[in-house]
């Protein structure tokens, strides 16, 4: 049975392909705006959109995965630009940062499975200075990033703790998804 990851991601192919899993990867047909404008709060939101993803590519088995981000209860998408990452930075700093990501498996269409986890990231403080090297050094990169950084790279020195898993925080909650794969005999058990 072929397994087709519906992303566009590199880090959610880059945890793929370090965990031993064969599939293919394609561009999901999800217009992300409709699915955010009928719910609200960061999990239904990742939830669905990981869901719409994994049902918008026909395929036997499809991942769809998605993360959301909030800071004092405001959701933030992609930074459009260099200047609105520098204000979700000055905006994110000092403050406790949600990131929800969630991950679903679809079949023919329909969600057979999904799972959802949240992490907590204090971001400290940041000065101007800090913001501008740190997009110097990061940008484009961290503008495909719903949350301006990328944890394998220098956005860890965005923060001063962290609690939650690992790949939650990269985007995509791994270890459930391969036990949800084994479950399928997608991967050996």
């Amino acid at each position: 049975m072929a397994l087709i990851l519906a992303s566009t991601s590199a880090i959610r192919r880059q945890l793929l392909d370090a965990a031993g899993v064969e599939y293919e990867a394609t561009k999901p047909d999800v217009d992300e705006d409709v699915v955010k404008a009928r719910l609200t709060g960061a999990e239904g939101i990742a939830s669905e959109l990981a869901a719409a993803k994994a049902t918008s590519v026909p395929g036997d088995w499809v991942i769809g995965s998605d993360s959301v981000i909030s800071v004092e209860g405001r959701l933030f998408d992609k930074p459009r630009d260099r200047e609105e990452a520098a204000q979700h930075l000055r905006f994110f700093s000092g403050k406790t940062m949600l990131l929800t990501s969630a991950v679903a498996l679809a079949r023919n269409g329909r969600v057979h499975w999904r799972h959802c986890d949240t992490a907590r990231l204090g971001v400290r403080p940041l000065s101007d200075h800090f913001i501008t090297d740190y997009l110097d050094a990061e940008w484009p990169h961290v503008g495909y990033t719903v949350g301006v950084f990328r944890l394998e790279g220098r956005g860890v020195q965005l923060f001063d703790t962290i609690d939650g898993d690992y790949f939650t925080i990269l985007g995509m909650p791994l270890v459930p998804l391969l036990s949800a794969l084994r479950d399928r005999g997608l991967l050996p058990s």
